[in-house]
């Protein structure tokens, strides 16, 4: 196939050196893997999910230190009054607390109060949720390095589609150009004849219309490569009028593949993985639903002092003496905590979780099939382009060698114009044909590489 694919491109190599060598010499060229590497450092959206990874990575980090032992230090002085009643009180967050001061009447006079705490506690059983909590942290951790990953291979995909445009594009224009070469000859040689007077004056405006259309086409083409280097220009960051792609470095219309090498890689594919990654993160976070909702056995401990300006007796001193510390204590202990409607929250968290998996699931399912979709359409594509290539090479040869028989027999006298420029649309339009069934070629093979995991390859082979 390598030996044919050559001999195809021979002819599209003729059209497009001469445009080839003079941008060579004008402007730098950038080959496909120059561009992409441009994209990677400039695109935002890259470095937005890079910065999403290391939000990801330092939670992972933030969720161990969680679990480490609480120590706090706390001191308040307080200037209140001290009268109390005999009784039990719930908590009640807005109620201050009283200690002593039971007596049968209200005394206002203010007193002060100094009091130091220093609390501990830690979470001496959690029956698997530290565990759960660092693994979903750690997943959806994944998850983010996968979606980086994913629309880096996005950007790339994105890049090559438009660099093979380019390409196509560019070879185009030089084709045009050549149409509108052949025109200007035409019309040059019906000028000499007509003022020989060996041919009609209509010709030569017939042959004015021809070039100013193909003029015309010329001029779309240029519009549709200026909006292409637009493209490139806002993925890479690259001013638009330096891009030109770099076909110098083959002497056909790109570098030699071979599809056959793509082998299907399902395991490590970015589109896949991503899902992969989500399913992951939904499993881990089932399990943190179901372990959050565990007892919780903690040890705790604290040492505080404190001071009064109230004696023992209930004697009002100056309130300098309430702010040094008079008494001392400590305590130890271990608490068991369970809410008993646990079980009922638990299962309702479940269910919602259980769904959320079954949907990620299902997106993973999805993404497998249009993957091996895209494979069997593209290895079609590969088949009708490579049947092509072999007719169209053929067809230009015929096309050309049409064009010099009737434009001797033009000169001879022996046709008329429309045969000649007839002869010279055929010619045009092999050309055209060409060029088209070459890209569509790429764009196969490019799907391909995408579907299986072989992107990269390609761009390697295409620089």
């Amino acid at each position: 196939m390598v030996v044919l694919l050559k001999r195809k491109l021979y002819w599209l190599f003729i059209l497009s050196i001469s445009f080839q060598t003079i941008h060579a010499q004008q402007k730098e060229q950038y080959n496909l893997s120059t561009l992409i590497d441009a994209a990677v450092k400039y695109y935002p959206l890259i470095m937005q999910k890079q910065a999403l990874v290391n939000s990801a990575q330092a939670n992972v980090t933030d969720i161990k230190h969680s679990f480490l032992p609480s120590l706090n230090v706390s001191d308040e002085i307080v200037m209140a009054s001290a009268n109390q009643l005999p009784g039990t009180a719930l908590p009640i967050e807005i109620l201050p607390s009283v200690s002593g001061g039971t007596r049968a009447a209200n005394n206002w006079q203010a007193t002060s109060t100094n009091m130091g705490v220093l609390y501990s506690e830690y979470l001496l059983a959690d029956f698997g949720l530290k565990n759960a909590k660092i693994k979903n942290a750690e997943t959806f951790s994944n998850v983010q390095m996968s979606d980086l990953q994913r629309t880096i291979f996005f950007l790339k995909a994105s890049i090559t589609q438009l660099y093979l445009q380019l390409i196509q594009t560019q070879f185009r224009l030089s084709a045009e150009r050549l149409n509108i070469e052949r025109y200007q000859y035409i019309f040059d040689l019906i000028k000499s004849l007509t003022q020989s007077g060996l041919v009609a004056g209509v010709d030569s405006s017939l042959a004015k219309a021809e070039l100013s259309k193909a003029r015309s086409a010329y001029n779309q083409v240029t519009g549709a490569l200026f909006q292409l280097k637009n493209q490139l220009s806002f993925y890479t960051g690259i001013a638009s009028s330096k891009i030109i792609a770099d076909t110098t470095s083959s002497t056909n219309y790109l570098p030699k593949i071979l599809p056959e090498a793509f082998t299907y890689d399902s395991i490590h594919h970015p589109l896949i993985d991503y899902y992969i990654k989500k399913r992951d993160f939904n499993i881990a976070n089932e399990k943190l639903v179901s372990k959050s909702f565990q007892p919780k056995i903690l040890l705790a401990g604290s040492t505080w002092a404190r001071g009064s300006s109230i004696t023992y007796n209930d004697q009002y001193n100056s309130l300098t003496n309430g702010l040094g510390y008079q008494r001392f204590n400590y305590a130890a202990g271990v608490s068991f905590v369970y809410d008993l409607f646990n079980g009922l929250h638990k299962k309702d968290k479940l269910q919602i979780s259980h769904f959320e998996t079954e949907a990620a699931n299902f997106d993973l399912i999805q993404e497998k099939m249009a993957l091996g979709n895209a494979l069997l359409q593209s290895q079609d594509a590969i088949r009708v382009a490579d049947d092509n290539l072999h007719e169209l090479p053929i067809q230009m040869k015929a096309a050309q060698d049409v064009y010099q028989q009737k434009l001797a027999q033009y000169k001879a006298g022996i046709i008329s114009l429309i045969d000649l420029t007839n002869a010279s649309f055929v010619l045009y339009r092999s050309e055209i044909d060409y060029i088209d069934a070459m890209n569509s070629w790429y764009i196969a093979v490019f799907t391909k590489a995408t579907a299986t995991n072989n992107l990269d390859l390609f761009i390697q082979q295409i620089k």
